[in-house]
């Protein structure tokens, strides 16, 4: 595949710009005079600019600039680096072309084993970040973080985005999970819907209560979607649909960091910027900058080989008075994470899911004599 046909360089502004020697850009290599090598890349940084999924799209086109520009400022974090930025991702005849062209790029990346992060555009784009997975013939997991629940038809691709991913046929979802939706702006009937397919959702208060209790659910993820609008407005003003409350700075950046420390993830997305909004010093750039960052220091720092029959676990049985009468625990000797065994009837299409990620909580849980949710619902979405 001729991988430079879909991608325009980055401006020539940026990598004109005086940065020190040890910033994240000259770390990098990116599609400016000359298209990058990808041979022995990890991550590829593709900026995105489609906005036609939404009304109300005031300055869509300037957000992977404006993010890049504070992106390559930063330091550069730990590890060796083996970092591409590929440019902009070029726009198709119509919205639909654009998502194929994720689509057709994400796979390409993520079977050359290359994680792409995906930037800018309107959040209906994950479709395509989704669709990426459609060739690889496995079901996936995957995690939206946004403020509200994206299945209300309003005129706007932006509101159904999330419902399109999970009715479309072929079916490979396996799990779906949302994080940091906010009570007052979701219809109560779509968290039924949500319950009655064993899918998991965590309000914001719910999420801020326990926020170590999220990194089982992202560390279950093939890919994360993440609307700015899930950040408040005071950290992250750059959203048309900007809320005064949501998750801070700070905490968008440790879930990013979950999500880079996961080893089954190979996507991520962040979308819904619009430098319109933002303030005089592009505030929200930063935080979606910063993200980035974070993201990739947990990339750098992931530890676990997920081959439970290896020396690197020690593993837990736990007997319980009612069926079933045992539930088997993993417990990573390099990370301490959890995870516990799932029994599985059909093995050749949930391969990956017979071990899912939990928490010390459901260990402890489980020793007292109940069941935890968490095996509930793989149990019964499995069956």
């Amino acid at each position: 595949m001729n991988l430079k046909s879909f991608f325009d360089p980055i401006p020539e502004s940026l990598a004109q710009l005086s940065y020190t020697h040890n910033s994240f850009f000259n770390y990098i290599h990116a599609f400016g005079e000359d298209f990058p090598d990808i041979k022995g890349m990890q991550i590829a940084l593709v900026g995105l600019k489609e906005k036609r999924g939404m009304k109300n799209n005031d300055t869509f086109e300037r957000a992977s600039l404006e993010i890049r520009e504070k992106l390559y400022q930063l330091k550069k974090g730990h590890g060796l680096y083996k970092i591409v930025d590929l440019g902009d991702l070029k726009l198709g005849e119509d919205r639909k072309e654009s998502i194929r062209y994720i689509q057709t790029v994400g796979e390409f990346l993520i079977k050359k084993q290359i994680l792409p992060i995906f930037f800018g555009g309107t959040h209906d784009l994950d479709f395509g970040q989704y669709l990426a997975y459609e060739g690889l013939k496995k079901m996936i997991s995957m995690v939206t973080v946004d403020a509200k629940l994206d299945m209300e038809d309003e005129g706007q691709a932006t509101e159904v985005h999330s419902q399109d991913i999970i009715l479309h046929q072929p079916n490979f979802l396996f799990n779906y999970s949302h994080l940091a939706y906010q009570s007052f702006l979701v219809d109560n009937d779509l968290i039924n819907v949500m319950e009655k397919l064993y899918f998991e959702h965590v309000r914001l208060g719910n999420l801020r209560h326990n926020f170590k209790e999220a990194e089982p659910i992202i560390r279950n993820a093939d890919l994360l979607s993440f609307d700015i609008s899930a950040i408040n407005s005071s950290d992250a003003p750059g959203a048309a649909d900007a809320q005064p409350f949501g998750l801070t700075g700070e905490e968008a950046c440790q879930i990013c960091r979950f999500a880079g420390m996961n080893e089954k993830l190979s996507s991520i997305g962040i979308y819904g910027y619009q430098p319109y909004y933002d303030d005089s010093r592009n505030k929200t750039a930063s935080v979606i900058a910063t993200m980035i960052w974070y993201f990739i220091e947990g990339f750098y720092d992931r530890k676990d080989s997920l081959s439970f029959k290896g020396s690197d676990y020690i593993k837990y049985t736990v007997s319980l008075d009612t069926k079933p009468s045992i539930i088997v625990f993993y417990k990573s000797k390099r990370s301490d994470k959890w995870w516990m065994e799932i029994p599985q009837s059909e093995q050749d299409k949930f391969d990956r899911t017979s071990i899912i990620p939990c928490s010390y909580q459901d260990y402890q849980m489980a020793q007292s004599g109940e069941i935890p949710e968490r095996w509930i619902n793989a149990q019964l979405k499995m069956m």
